[in-house]
């Protein structure tokens, strides 16, 4: 099984915070935010690399980063080949363009280089160990917050049978989030949800439409988790492991 973290935006919200740092290299209580993502991507069994496709633009910077950062198994960045906000090639483009690239033929776990979470993966792998590709989700209370998500339906086997990404009539409090393991046999779905018109962006839409292809199982979790988008959800989320690592707490993030 393989490893890809998606770090290839470009962070506008962020500005000017990001307009020369990626954002997962932004620091989270003094680390990476990708370092927090990774420990527990290292928790997947049968794990044998890690992969981070990133853009033109902080390739040198994710090169200057992978070679202090000491990992169990081979690490390997990737340059996207983009330069700008315009021309990315998406989320979903992305992991197509890496598997093509790579010519990976294994399981695969995809996470996004921007989701925070303090809860175990360990779950989502005995789940793929018994039902094959699978998903996380996690309950949000604010049903205005699930419209930027995608919302998720399951039946008592917890087989997905409903993926909506940015519904704007929520149904459910359970949201898909960018927490996805892809068994080998699904991994070239990718290219052919893209071959035929998929949305290369928010990777919710290459689930809303895998879920009608293959059979999809799903593990809730709980816990913290911040999809950091915006400066109060990277303060709130910096401040949160700050307080945990035993450091003091600030009123505005600072670099």
């Amino acid at each position: 099984m393989q490893a890809l973290i998606l770090a290839a935006g470009y962070a506008t919200r962020l500005h000017p915070l990001t307009l020369d740092r990626a954002k997962p290299l932004l620091p989270i209580a003094g680390r990476p935010l990708i370092e927090h993502i990774l420990d527990r991507a290292l928790e997947i069994d049968r794990l044998r690399g890690l992969h981070v496709v990133t853009n033109s633009r902080f390739y040198p910077d994710f090169e200057a980063w992978a070679a202090g950062y000491d990992t169990p198994v081979p690490l390997t960045i990737w340059d996207d080949g983009t330069s700008t906000n315009a021309d990315r090639l998406g989320a979903i483009g992305d992991v197509g363009w890496m598997i093509e690239a790579s010519g990976l033929d294994e399981d695969l776990l995809l996470l996004a280089g921007d989701n925070l979470f303090d809860f175990s993966l360990r779950p989502l792998g005995r789940l793929f160990a018994k039902r094959g590709t699978a998903v996380g989700t996690y309950r949000i209370a604010d049903p205005e917050l699930v419209t930027r998500y995608s919302t998720v339906e399951v039946d008592a086997s917890g087989r997905v049978t409903s993926y909506i990404e940015k519904p704007p009539h929520p149904t459910t409090d359970l949201v898909g989030i960018s927490c996805y393991l892809l068994a080998r046999a699904a991994v070239p779905r990718v290219a052919e949800y893209l071959a035929t018109g998929g949305k290369p962006d928010a990777p919710g839409y290459l689930m809303e439409w895998l879920h009608t292809q293959i059979p999809v199982h799903a593990v809730e979790f709980s816990g913290l988790w911040f999809d950091v988008g915006d400066v109060a959800s990277l303060t709130l989320a910096d401040n949160i492991w700050r307080r945990r690592a035993g450091l003091p707490e600030r009123d505005h993030y600072e670099l």
